[in-house]
Parts: C-alpha cells; structure tokens; sequence
C-alpha cells in the first residue's frame, strides 16, 4: 500500500488581552495630594516590514529521449476523447488512465482496491458516506514536445498547482453536468446524492446553482473529499477507480472549453505525458518524470507509440516484422499462429460480452416477439467453435462469470433454440419471415466482424428463412458505430453490434449501468417499466444473497422465454493474442490498462531486428 508522510502545518494564533479597571469614585483628599511626576517615554521605533515569503518555484524538467525504452503498438481507430468525464470507449479509457490520476486504482494481481490519489478512506457506519484523504503532491502538468520540457501549472498568483481534493470535487459534479452529454454520467448518477436530479434536470441549459452545490461530493479541505450516498451502494467503492471521478484542471476547461483535452491544449497529472496526438494517424506519450517516485509504477518503458492502421491483418504483419510488441491475431491466421508461436501467445479471459443489439423503437424490431426470435435463432455454440475458434464462451444472458450477481452462465436465458426462434417470428406475423421488410445491421470495421455478421446472415436465413439481401450490412470504425447508434430512428441501424467489457466487478455495471431506462446515451431505447424497479431494488439492498436472486430475476426478465431481448448475447470474449516475449504486462480486467506497470527487455527487442 502506497504510504505518504503529511507535514503537519501549525498554527500560531496571537491574542492580545484588553484589562480594565472599574470601581466607585474615590472619596475626597483630606490634603492636597502631591501632583506624581511624569515618567517620559522614549518614542517606539516604527515596526519593522513583514517579511516576504517568496513564492515556490512550479517544478519543471526536460525529457531525455536519448535510446528510451519505447512501446510500438498499433490500433484501428483514432481516440475518440482524452476528457475523463467523456470517455466511453476502451481506446480512450486505456489513454485517460496513464495521463490523469483517479480516486483509487485496481491491484491487478488480486483485484482490490487500492490507494492512487486518495491515500486512504473511511466509511461511516450506515454505508452512505465515504471519506477520502487526498494526496497533495501530485502536479498540475503540461508539456512542450518540440522542446521536451514539461513544467507545472501555477494558479493566478503564480502559485504552483497540485492535485487537491478540489479537483475530484469538480471532476465527479462535472460528471452529472447534463450539458456535458457524457455516457458514463448515467452510471455514476445513481450512486452520488443529487447528481441524478441534476443528470436529468428538465432544463439542462439553466440547472440553477444550488442544484450542482448539493451534489454529494465535497471538498472539505485540499486533503479531504466526502462523497455521499443516497444508499448504501456495497459495491460504490469499487467503482472509484472509474474514470468520470477522476480530478481534472477546472481552469483549463473553463480556458479552452471542449478544446481542452487536445494535442497543445492538454493539462494532465497522470504517469505519462501526451506528446503527440495526430488524428486518423497517430499518437504518442511519454513518461512523466515529474510525478512522485511511488505514483511511478513500477514499469520501464519511456514511450509508446501507436499508429494507426486499416486493419488486423495489417497490424499482425507489423507483428511478424517485430514492428510492434502485441497484436491481434486475424481469424485465418489463428491456426497457424499456434502452431508456428505457441511460446508468445497469450489467452487473455477479458470478461467483454459481445452482442447483437436491436434498436426497440424502430420497426421491425419495436416487436418483441421478432427480437426473440433474431435472438434464439443464433447458434452460439457453433460460432464459437468455428467463427471464434474457441475464443470465446457462448453467453444466453448479459453478465459473464466472475461478476458479483451473474447466474451460472449455463443458466438463465433461452440462448440458441430455432424451433422457439421459428414459433416468434410467426408471432409477429412473419411465418417464415413472410413479409418481413428490409432491415438494416451496423458493425464495426474489420473481417472479423463481417465473420460474424455473416455468420448470424446464415442462421437467420436457416432458422427464420429471412435471406440475407432483407438485411443491408454497413461497417464503420468504432467511433463512428458509437456515434450512429445514437442517432434518431430514422437515422439509426435497427441492429448493431457491440460489446460491454466490465468497469467494476458487479452486475449492477451490467443491467444497471448498460439497460436501465434512464440510461442517457441508452441505444437501445428501451421504455421504463417493472425490469427498471428490480434493478433499482438490487442495486440498493445490503443483502448479498437478496440481490443475486434479484439480478437472476432481472436477467431472466430480459433473456429469458418471455423475456425483452434488448439485444441477442453471443460470448464471452477469451481472446489469443500475439506477444513478443520481450513485453511483460499483467492485463487489465476493469478499466484501462496499466502501462506504467509494464516493462520490455530492450536488448531482447534490439536483437530481433538485427537478426
């Protein structure tokens, strides 16, 4: 556990005693009294100027670049955002973690929680209130890449600038901001006093002040936040680590508006340093060499680079030329990648659900009876034997094993069944998918996906009889799905695909946080109802064994024979991936991965090009 020593600050409080005499009139002389001689005073000497205590110097440094250990990766997609409270997507969270400080971070060994901008916390005895002690030696930073100095922030007078407790105070109210227009506010709403009342305020342009003022998170002094809860949420302290708590700059963002998360623009406190930052193309960072010695990680690598490619199999090709460090491994390469690199690859259980969603407002699929049967006509089981070659775990329901409140996943759902898929679709009124109009299937770019969109083309045509030219197929790169797929009906696909990897280990982060109504970039458009209320009722209740037979309840109630089907599960993600042996890292299971944790060998690295 990361220790930091406090100096403590005394204060010197001078009181001045005012005496005063009071009594009855003196009686009078019985003789003259002799007049007292007057004692001169020497004049006092005018008091001397308080002395100036001149002001701290902001830290600063010049990186060396001199042979550092650099990181070459690659991904398909530019980063959608660096603004914590804004990221959404594993591209961006994976950037946000190493360049901004959160509340408490994940041990990625046994999975607690545990200390990274606040030292240490306490709970009062009804659950509801949390209070945490802020380190107050981690800097404000921004860094110049033509000159590879990075100095630290100073406030109006000059001032060098810390992280405080104030900066996590405006972070969290930041998130419950309706303006910001941030998916994540959704889940940290519910868990945070006054914040949803906020989120969902009926005019978002004029939420008067006092409103953001009661939000339950409070900045008592720079040391000490209080959070306060309208629950007892039990699993409220592994959601700290998220990203939308995490301190950011108020000024910068008051300065520079939605710009000041950009390249030049950027003010950061994290392990690493944004040095460059080319859209479609690609970015780099590099280590913060002023952040405190213990906040440092433990990893050695100075830089990581990432371009950006058309595609997997362009990104493994970089990998066989040991151009980058780690790479998917396209589906027609996987068998003889085993084969040929058994000793560098890894199997890495992500615990990411994938799925096919359908958008619940829009016809065809504002039928519940043809979304159960796009559902169950999904061979799960045999996608992932051949489309996935074993990559996977086929899902019937939403949240995986090793998540608090997940059934048995061999348990809840109706999963693959093509005679009640058959039996729906009639229901609907499309025997046979008779009459069925054309529809319209969204995925993300790369063969891999169009594997599978044509494997789900195959067994809906063989299981419902609807060809595969009723359903028009559009790919576009992750970003850009995320953006459609929040578009009016009229714009938006009527099925798309995604996945939801976990942000903390409960299912709440699963049917709560993904599917409930209120959700305020929900994609689905679901209309709230009795499902909403269970899910309510289990994130609130203290009674572990309550809430696992809640969330198997609610898990039925969407997957189940008679249940919603916001969208079709299909697995559970263990991917293999391709990994020089000279890379040790520990994966992330929940949130962004810990680079700072990672290291390289580089004279194992070197001598793979001089080979």
């Amino acid at each position: 556990m990361k220790k930091t020593l406090w100096m403590v600050l005394g204060l010197l409080i001078v009181s001045s005693l005012i005496l005063t005499a009071c009594g009855s009139p003196a009686p009078a002389p019985e003789a003259p009294a002799e007049e007292a001689p007057v004692e001169e005073v020497a004049p006092t000497e005018a008091p001397a100027a308080p002395t100036e205590v001149p002001k701290p110097e902001p830290m600063s440094a010049t990186i060396a670049l001199d042979n550092p250990v650099t990181f070459h990766g690659y991904s398909t997609t530019d980063i959608p955002t660096l603004d914590p409270q804004l990221g959404e997507d594993v591209v961006s969270i994976n950037y946000i973690e190493q360049l901004f400080v959160h509340l408490t971070n994940y041990d990625l060994d046994t999975a607690e929680i545990v200390p990274e901008g606040a030292t240490s916390w306490e709970v009062s005895d009804d659950g509801m209130t949390y209070t945490f002690t802020i380190r107050t030696d981690i800097p404000w930073v921004t860094y110049n890449s033509d000159t590879h100095e990075v100095v630290q922030e100073v406030d109006a007078d000059g001032y060098p600038r810390f992280v405080t407790a104030h900066d996590f105070e405006y972070g969290i109210k930041r998130s419950c901001d309706p303006n910001l227009g941030a998916y994540y506010s959704s889940v940290i709403a519910p868990q945070i006093v006054g914040c949803e009342d906020t989120l969902y305020y009926d005019d978002p342009e004029n939420v008067p002040d006092e409103m953001y003022d009661a939000i339950g998170a409070e900045a008592v002094d720079d040391e000490t936040l209080v959070v306060t809860l309208p629950f007892p949420a039990s699993y409220f302290l592994s959601m700290t680590p998220m990203w939308p708590l995490a301190a950011v700059p108020s000024w910068a963002i008051e300065e520079n508006g939605g710009n000041w998360a950009e390249d030049g623009t950027i003010v950061t406190d994290g392990r690493y340093l944004l040095d460059q930052w080319i859209h479609g193309v690609g970015r780099t960072v590099v280590r913060n060499p002023l952040m405190p010695e213990d906040m440092q990680g433990g990893g050695n690598i100075d830089v990581f680079v990432t371009n950006v490619v058309p595609d997997a199999t362009t990104g493994y090709a970089l990998w066989l030329n040991g151009e980058v460090e780690t790479s998917g491994i396209p589906d027609a390469e996987l068998e003889n990648h085993l084969v040929e690199f058994p000793e560098e690859t890894i199997q890495i259980p992500d615990l990411a659900v994938f799925y096919i969603a359908f958008r619940e407002t829009k016809p065809p699929f504002d039928d519940v009876h043809v979304r159960r049967a796009f559902s169950a006509a999904f061979d799960r089981e045999t996608f992932n034997e051949t489309v996935r070659q074993g990559q996977g775990l086929p899902m019937k329901h939403f949240a995986p094993p090793g998540i608090f409140g997940a059934p048995p996943i061999n348990e809840v759902g109706v999963g693959y069944d093509p005679e009640y898929a058959a039996a729906e679709l009639a229901a609907a009124g499309y025997p046979n998918c008779e009459g069925f109009p054309q529809v319209s299937l969204l995925g993300y770019s790369g063969q891999s996906t169009l594997n599978w969109i044509e494997f789900a083309q195959a067994n809906w045509a063989e299981n419902l009889g609807c060809s595969p030219d009723l359903i028009t197929v559009e790919q576009q790169s992750f970003s850009e799905l995320l953006a459609t797929t929040k578009l009016d009906d009229e714009e938006a696909p009527n099925m798309w695909t995604l996945g939801w990897g976990p942000d903390y280990a409960d299912e709440n982060n699963w049917v709560g946080d993904v599917l409930h109504c209120d959700n305020t970039s929900e994609r689905i458009r679901r209309t709230c109802g009795d499902i909403d209320a269970m899910i309510e009722q289990a994130r609130s209740s203290t009674d572990p064994e309550e809430r696992i037979q809640l969330y198997s309840q609610i898990e039925d109630a969407f997957f189940g024979p008679e249940g919603e089907v916001p969208f079709a599960p299909l697995y559970v993600r263990i991917g293999f991936v391709a990994e020089h042996d000279w890379l040790t890292r520990t994966p992330a299971l929940f949130g962004g991965d810990q680079w700072y944790t990672w290291t390289i060998d580089q004279e194992a690295q070197a001598a793979f090009g001089a080979e």
